[in-house]
């Protein structure tokens, strides 16, 4: 077999150069965007652990947020209960105050209303006792009653108290005026002259007695010499009988209410 070594040299020539070419324009072409996309696909690769990781960091973020937030929220609205039931008993404490504040001012209203009510008896049945005392009085009054209530006055005269006799005596003798003789009824002239003697001789000289009729003085007589008085009449009987019935019925007040 014969060789021929112009062809083989000029082939292997022809590969040496066909590798030449194919590893300086295709293969280190190819190998470099092997490589950059080898580089593309690490760096992306990269990148998506890093996006995978600050996920996993945000996950892990919003969950502690979660939490904290979920912890909040049962402290606040723990709280809110809380301050709800004291709210709510505040109130209530509230309406119980004002509910006993109202009944005990509606008691003590209708205690007033009561007390009002019982004085305005009392004070009727007062006034119309001393009506009826006075005109059975007024009707019964005559020159006989007239006569007996002088009478009961000149008893008093003569029978005063010593220092309160001096007193009156030096009343008497202090003024220059007349001196004032008040009486429920009109004093006939015989009387007049009777209270007049009585009154000189307890007292000596006098100045003028002056005679008027007071209708308050019910069945009584007054001496009035300046500022200094001395009286009887019925009236004080009827005053002390108003007193005594107004404290009966303050006394059946309590249980009448």
């Amino acid at each position: 077999m014969i060789f021929d070594w112009f062809t083989i040299v000029a082939q292997l020539i022809n590969f040496v150069v066909l590798v030449w070419l194919m590893k300086r324009f295709l293969y280190k072409p190819i190998l470099h965007a092997i490589d950059e996309r080898e580089k593309g696909i690490a760096a992306k690769l990269a990148d998506a652990a890093d996006q995978e990781s600050k996920a996993q960091q945000d996950r892990v973020a919003l969950e502690n947020k979660n939490e904290a937030f979920d912890r909040q929220r049962s402290v606040l609205l723990a709280k809110a209960t809380e301050e709800a039931q004291q709210e709510r008993q505040r109130l209530f404490a509230e309406v119980r105050q004002a509910a006993a504040a109202l009944g005990l001012k509606h008691e003590e209203a209708l205690k007033l209303e009561t007390k009002n009510l019982h004085q305005a008896i009392g004070c009727a049945v007062r006034q119309e006792l001393v009506a009826i005392s006075r005109r059975v009085l007024g009707d019964l009054a005559d020159t006989a009653l007239e006569t007996s209530m002088v009478a009961v006055f000149l008893g008093r005269l003569r029978t005063m108290d010593p220092g309160e006799k001096d007193v009156l005596e030096a009343s008497l003798k202090a003024g220059t005026g007349p001196v004032l003789v008040r009486s429920g009824l009109a004093l006939s002239d015989d009387l007049q002259k009777s209270v007049q003697s009585a009154m000189i001789d307890q007292f000596g000289p006098l100045s003028p007695v002056k005679f008027e009729i007071d209708a308050d003085l019910v069945c009584g007589i007054e001496l009035v010499a300046h500022g200094h008085k001395v009286d009887w009449s019925v009236t004080g009987y009827l005053a002390s009988l108003e007193q005594e019935v107004g404290a009966l019925l303050k006394k059946g007040a309590p249980n009448a209410v």
